[in-house]
């Protein structure tokens, strides 16, 4: 059966970058983003419809049985789809990555963790030692009202529900090996000369609000 406009137009799609391709050389390079976003991010976008579509189609002829193995799927594609649109969204070319010295994020980060250069250091090897593939997460925990570091498994395992995330760093070997090989450290130190921290500071702030 065909879909109708209306069922095509709830089809996630995959987001274009806020910049070129290699904007963010040297730290992360063009080709590295080419495969990235055009391959990997589209086909959680790609599975993630896949996935809601045969729910749908489930439910329509009332047969569950597949419901547990297509809600993983769902949970595992439309996590990859969700983390890696924020995940371009808080880089930036670095001439254009102004760490925080003042302000509410800047204040958060000092009363959570310390110090700014305590929590780099905490999410530095929160990415450097996730097992396997996976992200670290900055996230705002709203129940405590205060700033976590999570360690995220593929896209959705070891999450606090309800906390909402702020500054990601993929460590996904497809975000890293065409430039760094082996070298996943040297990756992580170097993303912090790309963070787009006035975006991770607009998410703060509208994390406090919801």
């Amino acid at each position: 059966m065909s879909k109708s406009q209306s069922d095509l137009n709830k089809e996630y799609k995959l987001p274009g970058l806020p910049y070129a391709y290699n904007a963010l050389e040297p730290y992360i390079d063009e080709a590295t983003m080419k495969l990235h976003h055009g391959k990997h991010h589209a086909a959680y976008v790609a599975g993630f419809n896949t996935a809601l579509h045969k729910l749908e189609d489930a439910r329509a002829k009332g047969d569950f049985a597949s419901v547990q193995a297509l809600s993983k799927a769902a949970a595992f594609h439309g996590s990859g789809h969700t983390m890696h649109a924020l995940f371009w969204s808080v880089m930036c070319p670095s001439s254009q990555s102004k760490a925080p010295s003042s302000g509410a994020l800047y204040d958060a980060i000092a009363r959570d963790f310390g110090s700014l250069d305590a929590f780099k250091k905490h999410f530095s090897e929160a990415a450097k030692t996730v097992e396997g593939s996976g992200w670290a997460v900055l996230a705002f925990e709203p129940l405590g009202e205060r700033l976590i570091v999570l360690q995220a498994e593929n896209h959705q395992k070891l999450t606090v529900q309800g906390s909402v995330p702020l500054l990601v760093l993929d460590v996904w070997e497809h975000a890293y090996y065409v430039k760094y090989n082996n070298r996943r450290a040297e990756y992580v130190d170097n993303f912090w000369n790309i963070v787009n921290w006035a975006e991770v500071e607009k998410r703060f702030s509208s994390a406090q609000k919801q």
